[in-house]
């Protein structure tokens, strides 16, 4: 499935076929299997709707933000910006990952409820620097980079299942990446043979809205 490459980070150990993304992960996962763990693995791509949902358009929703490295500190929404979170009924949120979770759910995202009082679905970065494509050095690490910390087209809302899947398969974390690029055209890590990225990591002709400023 892939193996420890610099300590923490893993690696994704082979070359994705783009022409079947879905055969692909599944031969890659060795499916079906009497393994328990893929086993799970195969539920979650055999009912996808039921554990991750991806926002319906890419955006950027404020370019230049990051998110805060202190969990104390508070986002502060520029006034323009809260008008329009405001005129689509978005409350802002000023939590460390709060404006991914404005930017998911202005991009129309659908982040259903957890069996847990007043909790929603993770707000998960596709992008999250752990998790390196094959043969590369290093991965976007999304939420430290003001041109993607708000990239709806890096979002998804996954159930915690799904969630503990992305940090733990490589092959199942960029499954994810590569619906990513076939819906938006996203590919900021340019692992897409042929592609070159824009500075919002668009391939062409795809690119995206920026909100704000």
């Amino acid at each position: 499935m892939g193996k420890s490459n610099k300590g923490e980070i893993l690696a994704l150990t082979a070359t994705i076929d783009w022409n079947d993304l879905d055969g692909w992960v599944r031969k890659r996962m060795n499916l079906p299997s009497q393994n328990s763990i893929q086993k799970v693995i195969g539920l979650v791509l055999d009912n996808m709707d039921e554990f991750v949902r991806f926002p319906e358009k890419p955006l950027l929703l404020w370019k230049g933000c990051v998110r805060k490295g202190d969990s104390k500190e508070k986002h502060v929404f520029p006034g323009r910006l809260k008008e329009v979170l405001k005129k689509w009924k978005i409350k802002t949120d000023s939590r460390g990952n709060g404006p991914a979770i404005n930017t998911f759910l202005f991009a129309g995202g659908q982040r259903p409820a957890r069996n847990q009082p007043s909790r929603g679905w993770n707000i998960h970065h596709l992008y999250d620097g752990k998790i390196t494509y094959h043969g590369r050095e290093a991965s976007l690490h999304a939420v430290k980079d003001g041109n993607h910390f708000t990239q709806s087209a890096g979002l998804v809302a996954v159930h915690p299942v799904a969630d503990a899947l992305c940090d733990e398969v490589p092959a199942f974390a960029w499954y994810l990446r590569g619906l990513s690029l076939k819906r938006f055209g996203y590919d900021p890590d340019g692992v897409f043979p042929g592609g070159r990225p824009d500075e919002f990591g668009f391939l062409h002709p795809h690119k995206t809205q920026v909100i704000y400023p």
